[in-house]
């Protein structure tokens, strides 16, 4: 198992640094697409490229080994998809009245929400470090959201980044349960159903397109941010489970806040370098923390799914 771990720890960070470009590239968008219309093309643009990668797939006649989703997972799979509705339009709210740098590490909150939900409701086992990671990241995300400390006056932005994160572990727990299944198929299914979800919701909310070039900016943000991160994320998950795959993850939110740095300049508060460096100690500790693998159905089916390969 533990050349399933490298693997999975290598796919975890991968999908981590593909999604960290949302944050900052996303604010920048907002300024020439509403917020729902935005996470609609987001998903949309997830399901179209990774839709190109599965035709080029089936045009080459590449052989498949994945399984395909049945009909007991649909739950999972509908839960999945309306999460994954509320998360982006929760988290591009949040962003309109918070910085690029602040929103990124709070997603951070999202290793406390899905390791949370994974061992109360899908009673996955959690580690001590990862308790303690979870600790640190959850008191920087008590000083990232508090915008006046002397008053303990909290950022409404940062409670919609925070309120998405709880959605998007629940999402996570709820794709963990399907993550034996065909990563490509999950991700065209959160593209689409989830994409066209949204857009029908920001129609219906009277929001417009005003400048179209924007469209195509949004889409290709969505085939890398969402459509590859998900795609390698699902294949994490299937071999390291969702509170460590997400513990790995926490590495997004730094490159993220990095990238927001650089492109919006913008120096921020003493209280976001203090909280910085508690999230860095709470990351470490979550991916330190000692993996604890249990032979399953899901990992039979990793182990057959590697054979076959």
């Amino acid at each position: 198992m533990k050349k399933y771990g490298r693997t999975g720890i290598f796919l975890a960070i991968l999908a981590a640094a593909l999604y960290a470009i949302n944050s900052p590239f996303s604010k920048l968008l907002l300024d020439y697409m509403p917020s729902t219309l935005m996470a609609g093309f987001l998903y949309i643009g997830a399901g179209l490229g990774m839709g190109t990668i599965a035709f080029f797939r089936k045009v080459k006649k590449t052989e498949n080994v994945e399984g395909k989703l049945a009909k007991s997972e649909l739950p999972y799979t509908i839960a999945m998809i309306l999460l994954d509705i509320i998360a982006p339009i929760c988290l591009l709210i949040g962003l309109k009245s918070t910085t690029a740098a602040n929103a990124s590490l709070l997603n951070n909150f999202e290793i406390v929400a899905t390791a949370m939900i994974a061992l109360m409701i899908f009673k996955e086992k959690v580690g001590l470090r990862l308790w303690l990671g979870i600790l640190f990241v959850t008191l920087s995300c008590v000083l990232l959201s508090v915008e006046d400390i002397t008053s303990l006056k909290f950022s409404v932005g940062s409670l919609f980044i925070l309120l998405a994160c709880i959605c998007w572990g629940f999402e996570n727990n709820c794709t963990r349960k399907i993550s034996s299944k065909d990563p490509l198929q999950i991700v065209l299914l959160k593209g689409g159903f989830s994409g066209i979800g949204s857009v029908i919701i920001g129609l219906c909310l009277g929001e417009k397109i005003t400048v179209w070039w924007s469209v195509f900016a949004v889409l290709g943000v969505g085939f890398i941010a969402y459509g590859l991160s998900i795609y390698f994320y699902v294949y994490a998950q299937r071999l390291l489970g969702a509170a460590r795959t997400s513990a790995y993850y926490a590495v997004a939110p730094f490159i993220g806040s990095l990238l927001s740095l650089i492109v919006f300049r913008e120096l921020p508060q003493y209280t976001y370098f203090i909280a910085l460096g508690f999230m860095i100690v709470g990351a470490w500790l979550s991916a330190s923390d000692k993996p604890l693998f249990k032979k399953s159905a899901t990992s039979k089916s990793v182990d057959e799914c590697v054979q076959r390969k």
